[in-house]
């Protein structure tokens, strides 16, 4: 898996090379879900902090005691987050990549208010629209980041999107990048293990790997 790692961070820094972007411009989430933490810890050991997790509870299982040892993590939440969880995950995760609906956001505003306890928070895009998967369609995307930041008050430094796994993703990278470059909005979470070079020649800042440092999810 250490060499997974270094592979996947060589092929990051030539892919900002070939796009002319600066070295370090792009980060990798490594994404740990369904691995369990005897496979972690030799990427923490590596050097990797930045991770990225589907679910609350699987991460409420295994990342407090990792992060006991490697205090400098940052945990990202990737996966949908139910309004009822919102007071955990918010403990739990340093960013919260899911924000898809008024309903959780204002959840969520309340919330670190009541606990004094705040995140940094993207805006998910459904760029396909497509019926089955979560994110704010593309066309209420200005309107909804205006409620998060001004009404609500929430951090949002980044928008994410998962594009169609049967469609080409250059145009929705494109559009991704055009929703955040109109919203002042520096962090694109976009790009995985399949197509995170094309993400980053597309303006990605953030790409979210699995299978290409961890190898396959177990049970898949």
């Amino acid at each position: 898996m250490t060499s997974n790692l270094k592979n996947i961070n060589e092929k990051i820094r030539t892919a900002e090379e070939k796009s002319g972007r600066n070295e370090g411009d792009v980060t990798l989430v490594a994404v740990s879900k369904v691995h369990v933490a005897e496979t972690i810890r030799p990427v923490l050991e590596a050097g990797q902090r930045i991770f990225g997790e589907n679910r609350v509870q699987e991460a409420a299982e295994k990342w407090p005691a990792m992060k006991e040892d490697f205090d400098d993590v940052v945990l990202h939440l990737i996966g949908p987050l139910q309004t009822n969880k919102v007071r955990q995950a918010i403990h739990l995760f340093d960013v919260i990549e899911t924000v898809d609906r008024p309903k959780l956001a204002r959840a969520l505003a309340r919330i670190f208010k009541e606990e004094n306890k705040y995140c940094d928070v993207y805006v998910q895009v459904n760029t396909g629209m497509e019926n089955q998967k979560a994110g704010i369609n593309p066309e209420d995307a200005d309107e909804f980041i205006a409620l998060c930041r001004d009404e609500l008050g929430l951090n949002v430094t980044g928008v994410m999107c998962i594009p169609p796994f049967d469609e080409d993703p250059t145009d929705h990278f494109k559009l991704l990048k055009s929703i955040a470059d109109r919203n002042n909005i520096e962090i694109i979470s976009m790009g995985m293990s399949g197509d995170f070079e094309k993400a980053i020649e597309h303006g990605a800042t953030h790409v979210r790997v699995g299978t290409a440092v961890f190898g396959k999810r177990p049970g898949y």
